[in-house]
């Protein structure tokens, strides 16, 4: 059998890791805090805590990348800390030791961040808090535990940036065979179970012959979330989607062959295809090395691969992966809907077509979970710094 190499598999990652450029020093030394840490940025001009905005980082399989960080804030499209610190805000940002950790373990960063801001500002201060991707849930559940608590967290703002409020999707066939690969390239395995990943999907799959299932991590989750009042009630809620309100799919089409590679006896073979209906829809085939084929089919799924919603390149990393290896693949819809638009701005659920597919843009405010969202006009990809998002985010910060 051919040896894969471990460190060259994720479901998120590129197999070539990229250098940011060097995030500026913050204002501060860094903040030590439980399972992380936060770096403090004040504002421009200032030379001590005055409007806090905290934000918090989302999934990974490893530490916070400050760099990385500040780089998809800074460096593109819109430079958000840069609007947002000319503004007059400071801008706190929280990392972890561990991005694939329990969301409540993570939580307990934002927790002591939050803490600390207080504490080194006035009375009067009114902070904003958020994150992006996992981390809005790591920021919501922080703030409803602080209020069930009874602790004044002074939190006048919650943000959420494309974060997966009613779950998120990778691939039920790319989950697969992460499990088909496991015993040669266990890390594609261990991302997909790991605690946070089993958190955040809607539909998890733990291992080659378990059918996709919510799993209990998630089901455990939720049901303390909701013991906290499942969300905080004191701040205004803003949720942004990456995902389109329109209604529009993101281009993957259901039903066809997303990506397939076949190759020698002691490599890897498989066909994986775009998630469609069905009471039997075939979605995946592996053959690795000698060991029987194994045929993977799904039950009565929505087309969650298609849906409007922050998209990620699941496949197309999976090929790369694959051609790293020295694998010829074929990958003609590299790109998937990860966030589905009704999970980011937390209205409806996404069991079905018509809840993934819905108008989100025709329908009322009073729709939604949070006091006010906004969706892209277009599916871009899952939480990209625009400059639609950006300046409706700015627009809505206390003044």
């Amino acid at each position: 059998m051919a040896d894969i190499p471990v460190q060259s598999w994720s479901l998120t990652e590129a197999p070539t890791a990229i250098e940011y450029p060097p995030a500026p020093d913050p204002s501060e030394d860094p903040w030590p805090v439980p399972y992380g840490w936060a770096r403090v940025y004040y504002a421009t001009g200032q030379d001590h805590l005055t409007r806090p905005v905290i934000l918090a980082d989302g999934f990974g399989f490893a530490a916070s990348d400050p760099d990385e960080l500040w780089d998809g804030l800074q460096n593109h499209d819109y430079p958000f800390i840069s609007k947002l610190r000319d503004n007059g805000y400071d801008l706190i940002l929280v990392g972890y030791d561990q991005r694939s950790r329990k969301i409540q373990d993570n939580a307990q960063a934002v927790i002591a961040t939050i803490a600390r801001a207080i504490g080194e500002c006035d009375d009067t201060v009114s902070l904003t808090v958020g994150g992006f991707s996992m981390g809005g849930l790591v920021t919501r559940y922080a703030l409803a535990k602080l209020e069930h608590d009874e602790f004044d967290h002074k939190t006048s703002t919650y943000i959420s940036y494309d974060s997966p409020h009613r779950g998120a999707w990778i691939p039920l066939s790319l989950q697969k065979m992460a499990h088909v690969v496991a015993p040669f390239a266990p890390l594609l395995s261990q991302q997909i179970n790991s605690d946070a990943a089993r958190q955040l999907l809607w539909r998890h799959t733990p291992n080659i012959l378990t059918k996709p299932r919510e799993d209990p991590l998630r089901t455990q989750f939720l049901r303390e979330l909701a013991a906290y009042g499942d969300w905080p009630r004191i701040p205004r809620l803003l949720a942004v989607a990456n995902g389109a309100g329109n209604g529009e799919p993101n281009g993957a089409l259901a039903g066809a062959l997303a990506l397939a590679t076949e190759n020698p006896p002691d490599g890897l073979s498989t066909k994986m295809w775009i998630q469609d209906n069905g009471a039997k829809f075939h979605a995946g085939w592996y053959k690795l090395g000698t060991l029987p084929a194994y045929d993977f089919y799904t039950e009565n799924m929505p087309k969650a691969d298609s849906a409007p919603g922050g998209t990620l390149d699941s496949f197309l990393l999976a090929a790369e992966n694959l051609r790293e290896l020295g694998y010829e693949v074929e990958c003609d819809y590299p790109t998937i809907n990860f966030v589905p638009s009704v999970s980011a701005v937390a209205i409806r659920g996404v069991a079905t077509d018509a809840e993934l597919y819905l108008t989100i843009d025709k329908e009322p405010a009073s729709a939604s979970e949070v006091d006010e969202f906004k969706c892209s006009r277009t599916n871009t990809p899952h939480t990209k710094m625009t400059v639609e998002l950006g300046e409706w985010i700015l627009e809505r910060l206390p003044k």
